[in-house]
């Protein structure tokens, strides 16, 4: 069902190539979406990514929003970057229509049980024309790890269109998401859907043979799977991506 155990979802272990790899599809993909001009951009992936760091050296000043409900270092920081941190547990210091864009990364979305509520906040800040990048669990992940733990009778559940809540080993939860409750979450909140996708869909082993072979092939990898374009495809991949836009 699922190449990568739960075990190894922290990016070690013998799954580094790997998510050298995943981590490399991450900063591409965000590079080809951010706006071509300089923007004011929220980031919501709570200090834990490179992202802010990466949108500040393409020329765009960034709110990085820390909850601290999780404290922990946080990624990242240039403090001669155009990044500034604000430590909150919702978006009530943002103006209405105040931002261009907005990345929900490191599965922000997931984190927070109730989805819509911060999607509705999201909506309120983005200005008109402004995007959202964000990125959730897939049903994949959370069926691979209920296996792990032999929750199997809840398995017998998953498809059935019902919010899936996922407990994880660590006793953290995690909502998991089809490619059509992605949408459905997206639309609801008022926004129009660009598109839905795996984040990645070459195996771990597929990506450590090429590397293995020719450790020069990393931008090949990552160019091949961003134009496979397997939209709306929620069969594979630990993680779906979504770009949406609000009207106006």
């Amino acid at each position: 069902m699922l190449p990568i155990p739960a075990s190894e979802l922290n990016g070690s272990s013998a799954l580094g190539p790997y998510w050298t790899f995943y981590h490399a599809v991450v900063a591409e993909q965000l590079r080809r979406w951010l706006p071509a001009r300089p923007c004011l951009l929220l980031d919501l992936s709570g200090g834990r990514g490179r992202w802010p760091v990466q949108a500040a050296g393409a020329g765009h000043h960034v709110i990085e929003m820390v909850d601290f409900r999780r404290p922990g270092p946080g990624g990242p920081y240039d403090a001669s970057a155009n990044i500034r941190r604000v430590r909150a547990d919702d978006l009530d210091f943002l103006p209405d229509a105040s931002v261009d864009a907005v990345v929900a990364e490191e599965r922000a979305l997931s984190l927070e049980l109730m989805a819509e509520s911060t999607m509705e906040e999201i909506v309120r800040v983005l200005k008109p024309g402004g995007r959202l990048l964000a990125c959730v669990d897939s049903l994949v992940l959370g069926m691979a790890i209920m296996a792990e733990q032999n929750y199997w009778e809840h398995l017998c559940q998953t498809g059935t269109g019902e919010v899936m809540l996922v407990p994880w080993p660590d006793g953290s939860i995690t909502r998991c998401f089809s490619s059509v409750q992605l949408r459905e979450l997206l639309a609801d909140a008022g926004l129009e859907v660009e598109w839905v996708r795996p984040r990645t869909v070459l195996s771990p082993s597929t990506v450590d043979h090429v590397l293995a072979a020719d450790t020069r092939a990393l931008g090949w990898l990552v160019r091949t799977e961003l134009d496979a374009h397997p939209d709306d495809d929620d069969t594979v991949g630990i993680h779906l991506v979504a770009s949406a836009r609000r009207p106006g």
